[in-house]
């Protein structure tokens, strides 16, 4: 694991996405075994998954970062680890369009099930959804 804010109170570390299964358990043994948050990130040229982690008893944070490329956007899922990863993740899929492998449930939580779009990517263009009043 790389070290990316080592002055930081709340540590940061990038990954490559084969390390996360085994960073996260590792966090959850080491105490910080609240999944507070998963959030993305359009890099324009790939998606940064962003990963938040606290410990109540050390009152502290680890941040960890992977990237995943525009044309391969599959990670392993957290869900079997964290419960809370569950819907984090299937937001995550639906605004971003990462599929997270080996989840139970992956299915859009916000935007209809029909769309093939993700609201949060650069490339994203607004589906014909507002139909215009008749003049």
């Amino acid at each position: 694991m790389k070290n990316v804010a080592a002055d930081s109170p709340e540590k940061q570390i990038e990954i490559p996405r084969e390390a996360l299964p085994e960073t996260a358990r590792r966090l959850v043994s080491e105490g910080f075994d609240n999944l507070h948050c998963i959030t993305a990130v359009d890099k324009k040229d790939d998606i940064e998954l962003i990963y938040t982690f606290y410990s109540m008893d050390k009152h502290a944070c680890v941040t960890v970062k992977t990237r995943l490329p525009l044309d391969d956007l599959n990670i392993e899922s957290l869900a079997n680890l964290r419960r809370s990863a569950d819907w984090l993740e299937r937001e995550v899929y639906d605004l971003f369009g990462v599929k997270f492998l080996n989840h139970p449930n992956l299915k859009r939580i916000l935007n209809p099930d029909d769309w093939d779009v993700h609201p949060l990517r650069k490339d994203f263009s607004s589906p014909d959804l507002i139909k215009k009043p008749k003049s």
